[in-house]
């Protein structure tokens, strides 16, 4: 059984998108997204999908939920149309991780494991939001500081949740 994560960054807010991208810059949480799912599964909705700028992610299998089915074979993903059936698609994987939007962090909060948290330290306006979580459900594991630097504009906090058992 493949272990099922949440991996997202989000704003004191609770702002994660605008207008189909992030509503700020921060190359280190890029680089600890690839980190964390490069040579795992990755499930996302398609607007997420979409706004990937490069296609599918590299070295990951990419499972794209879709209520519509493409016809034929795509290049470099796979569909599913539920979040029960992309998990089957992954079941020889060790790992997968739930990137996003919204309404698909929302269908699987109380069904993942493990939550992979990029806090942004501010407010931002958005257009998307995380749902709300009852962290009385789950265990902050690890958590690492990070203070603004000349590439990363706004302060951040990479947290990790587990489950309560």
């Amino acid at each position: 059984m493949s272990k099922v994560s949440i991996v997202a960054a989000v704003a004191e807010n609770y702002a994660i998108g605008k207008g189909d991208s992030l509503p700020w810059r921060l190359p280190a949480d890029l680089k600890h997204f690839k980190d964390l799912t490069t040579g795992h599964a990755v499930v996302m909705g398609k607007r997420t999908f979409y706004s990937l700028p490069n296609g599918p992610l590299p070295n990951r299998k990419n499972i794209v939920l879709t209520s519509i089915m493409s016809e034929g074979v795509n290049e470099g993903y796979y569909e599913a149309d539920s979040l029960e059936d992309a998990v089957y698609l992954c079941e020889k994987e060790e790992h997968v991780f739930i990137i996003g939007g919204a309404t698909v962090y929302k269908q699987c909060i109380d069904k993942v494991d493990s939550m992979y948290i990029t806090w942004v330290h501010g407010e931002f306006v958005a257009d998307t939001f995380f749902p709300e979580v009852d962290f009385s459900h789950w265990d902050e594991v690890s958590k690492v500081e990070h203070a603004p630097d000349e590439k990363n504009p706004y302060p951040y906090t990479f947290s990790v949740y587990e489950r309560k058992k």
